[in-house]
């Protein structure tokens, strides 16, 4: 079993049972998946920057993204429907909590003047979307075969139901939120 899951079942769960008082163990929030995005912008018009970007988003998440198209066309951003305008990889079960597990303790502390992750990133249901400006942070990525910087997007989704539980459960796995 994956180390952040055996924690979460055997320490996580008692602790957020005690502090918000829930009587189930079902009732207790937990994190259904984490959805990595990718917008390729100015990248989606150069087809030869395209897949070095799938091939470092399946390093990074050891899953094969799938491409997104565009829904309709848009002529100010010079979009085409059914244009290559992404990438996205949804995590779920084992490979989630080993990516949140090196996302944690291997991925943010290499971001240089890190002072914790954002606290206003949750929305009204509970999940929250971590923004990362540059990809090399990430370790599985040889440097030297990165054509172009580029971000991503890392949305946690979770069950809570309001944002103080997915702040605390988030916290309970390791997320480095800022003080106040």
């Amino acid at each position: 079993m994956e180390r952040l899951k055996e924690e979460y079942l055997n320490s996580i769960v008692p602790t957020m049972m005690e502090k918000f008082g829930y009587k189930n163990r079902m009732q207790v929030p937990k994190l259904e998946k984490i959805v990595i995005n990718v917008g390729l912008g100015a990248m989606a018009h150069q087809k030869e920057l395209i897949e070095p970007v799938r091939d470092e988003i399946a390093a990074i998440s050891g899953q094969k993204p799938l491409l997104t198209k565009a829904k309709k066309s848009i002529s100010n951003f010079k979009i085409r429907d059914g244009a290559p305008v992404g990438y996205k990889v949804t995590l779920r079960r084992s490979r989630m909590y080993e990516f949140l597990d090196r996302l944690v303790n291997f991925v943010i502390p290499r971001i240089r003047d890190f002072r914790g992750v954002s606290v206003s990133a949750f929305d009204q249901h509970g999940n929250y979307t971590l923004g990362v400006k540059d990809q090399s942070i990430f370790p599985e990525l040889n440097l030297d075969k990165i054509p172009m910087a580029h971000g991503l997007d890392i949305c946690f989704v979770t069950t809570a139901g309001n944002k103080q539980e997915a702040k605390a459960l988030l916290e309970s796995f390791g997320m480095p939120f800022a003080k106040k």
